[in-house]
């Protein structure tokens, strides 16, 4: 029988061991900005980050923070989740964005939200089909950098 625990990483070390996993999701950052950008959402945002480990092994990566809006009321929003491209189709995301709902339930979100690429069909059909979720809007960014 597998042992997999759910952790809330919060030392610099914790933040680092996730990096191989966070880095297949998030593919333009590099270990140093990653770490001072989780330091940095930690600090001003209440960024969470929790791992789902498998035998003690990462095996997928969560990052949320919880945030009030006047269209979501109060709501977790989900930054980042991963699995391990390895590791997949074996219930490792659903478990971990079950803790994220319970997380939020138990204390006193109404909601989970987050957005997925575009491109990453196999993670829409995970949401709609697995999750219940529903599409809700498109998100759009602006690069202030180019302009």
């Amino acid at each position: 029988m597998t042992t997999i625990t759910i952790k809330e990483l919060q030392s610099q070390d914790e933040v680092m061991a996730a990096f191989p996993i966070i880095k297949q999701l998030r593919t333009h950052l590099n270990e140093e900005t990653y770490l001072e950008l989780v330091v940095e959402a930690k600090e001003k945002d209440r960024y969470r980050m929790f791992a789902l480990m498998d035998e003690g092994e990462i095996v997928a990566v969560t990052g949320f923070k919880p945030m009030i809006t006047l269209y979501y009321g109060r709501f977790v929003w989900v930054c980042d989740l991963v699995t391990d491209t390895n590791k997949r189709s074996k219930g490792y995301g659903e478990k971990l964005l079950n803790y994220v709902h319970e997380w939020a339930k138990a204390n006193h979100y109404e909601r989970v939200a987050l957005s997925s690429g575009l491109q990453r069909t196999d993670a829409h059909r995970f949401y709609e089909d697995k999750m219940d979720y529903d599409k809700v809007s498109y998100v759009f960014k602006a690069n202030l950098e180019d302009t």
